[in-house]
């Protein structure tokens, strides 16, 4: 049959008679719904294929904290001591300043009860003596000032006493030479007198007087050159006088400086050694403190480190683990180094956190079910154990608020969100191998000032 004409007898014949052969025959109505189907399905896969995509990077990790205080601690104590008593049970919650543990003393120079009273006593006792020494510090300044000023008056006598030898000298000098001309004057008449005598002009005796006159002078002379002699013999002792009242008395304030010096260093000695036990009388007083080891923060006790009582703990040992009050929530992740340069702070990150079921689609991030939005606050500069680089991931304002019910340690697995592209870029670039793309280069993280 052709089928020329519009009048159709095909379903009358099929509606009437019972054609058992023509039932048998294939369907054509079925094979071109599955062509349709088939064509809508390639159609529909080609809208796929220009859809848009997300690109993502994902990673791996744990709940956390955000600042360094909220993170979980260890509580160490600041001396070594004997655990007395414990005032806290685990997983009970503590406030800043409550007794956790009770420790007593084990080091042999802190036993005495009475340390502080018998550290006061020594260090009246150094205060005293300092004193002591000001005192003879002042009684020295006034010795050192008498010899000075008697230095001075013994010096100006000394010299006056020189230069009355001087003039002495000079009184004889002048006596001996007026000798010596009255010495020269009279040989000269002598040998007049004795011309004239053998002249026959003078006589024997006026010549005898002469020669006595001349031997009188002579004698004035020698005796003046003694005198002369004795004056300068003066003059060389005055001298020396002067030269020994100097070197006496220099000696004296030399003795009396060194008296002083050492009088200043013990000064400087018992000052120092006052400042001692004034550190060790505080240091004793902190000390004293710190038998009482309290919670530094509100949170809650997970984990006590020292068990028993009487146990011995070194000074900075570790013996409870704090889990801070509300700390501020954050995840870490972590990525492949070849991932890390195209993460940058602020990128969205879709988060599955273990426990809340959830259904990812990575690329269409607005289709999941049960995840949670935050935001990249911090990349680690260096690599982390294993070769990969850490997230620091902190909860998004305009997203759902984390579960209260979280709790740091818990493990999360994460998507950072990149730029969109189409789906047929993104299953050609996973099947070259080729790492996501970005539409410009990632801001470089700026320190903070």
């Amino acid at each position: 049959m052709l089928n020329l004409s519009r009048q159709r007898v095909d379903e009358t014949i099929f509606q009437h008679y019972r054609l058992r052969t023509l039932h048998t025959l294939p369907n054509l109505q079925a094979g071109r719904r599955l062509a349709r189907l088939l064509l809508f399905m390639l159609a529909m896969l080609l809208i796929v294929l220009f859809m848009p995509w997300r690109q993502n990077v994902t990673g791996e990790g744990s709940v956390t904290a955000l600042t360094p205080q909220d993170r979980p601690q260890t509580i160490q104590n600041a001396i070594a001591g004997r655990i007395e008593r414990w005032a806290i049970q685990e997983g009970e919650y503590v406030r800043k300043g409550d007794t956790l543990v009770v420790v007593s003393e084990i080091k042999d120079e802190y036993f005495d009860p009475n340390l502080p009273l018998r550290l006061q006593e020594q260090r009246s006792a150094k205060e005293g003596s300092m004193e002591a020494t000001v005192a003879k510090i002042a009684a020295l300044d006034g010795q050192i000032e008498a010899l000075q000023a008697g230095l001075r008056v013994k010096l100006e006598s000394a010299r006056n006493k020189v230069r009355q030898s001087q003039f002495k000298v000079v009184s004889d000098s002048t006596d001996l030479i007026a000798t010596r001309n009255n010495y020269q004057i009279a040989r000269d008449r002598l040998e007049r007198f004795e011309r004239g005598y053998k002249e026959g002009l003078f006589s024997l005796t006026d010549l005898e007087s002469r020669r006595l006159k001349v031997q009188e002078d002579y004698a004035k002379v020698i005796s003046q050159e003694n005198k002369l002699n004795v004056s300068r013999q003066e003059l060389i002792n005055a001298r020396l006088d002067l030269t020994n009242i100097q070197a006496d008395y220099q000696e004296k304030l030399a003795k009396a400086m060194s008296d002083r010096s050492s009088a200043v260093s013990y000064r400087a000695e018992a000052s120092g050694e006052i400042s001692k036990i004034q550190n060790k009388i505080s240091s004793v007083d902190v000390r004293r403190g710190m038998y009482v080891i309290r919670a530094p923060q509100d949170g809650y006790v997970v984990r006590a480190l020292k068990a028993g009582i009487g146990e011995t703990i070194k000074e900075g040992e570790s013996i409870a683990t704090l889990q801070p009050d509300s700390p501020l929530l954050a995840v870490e992740l972590y990525v492949r180094p070849m991932d890390v340069p195209l993460i940058s702070r602020g990128r969205t990150v879709r988060l599955e956190f273990d426990g809340w079921p959830a259904v990812q689609f990575s690329g269409w991030p607005l289709v999941a079910v049960g995840t949670f939005g935050g935001e990249v606050a911090v990349v680690d500069a260096v690599n982390s154990q294993g070769g990969k680089y850490r997230l620091l991931v902190k909860p998004k304002d305009d997203d759902h608020p984390w579960p209260k019910q979280l709790r740091a340690g818990s493990g999360v697995y994460g998507w950072v969100m990149l730029d969109d592209v189409p789906v047929w870029y993104e299953i050609w670039r996973l099947l070259n191998g080729f790492p996501p793309s970005l539409n410009e280069e990632p801001k470089a993280q700026e320190p903070k000032k």
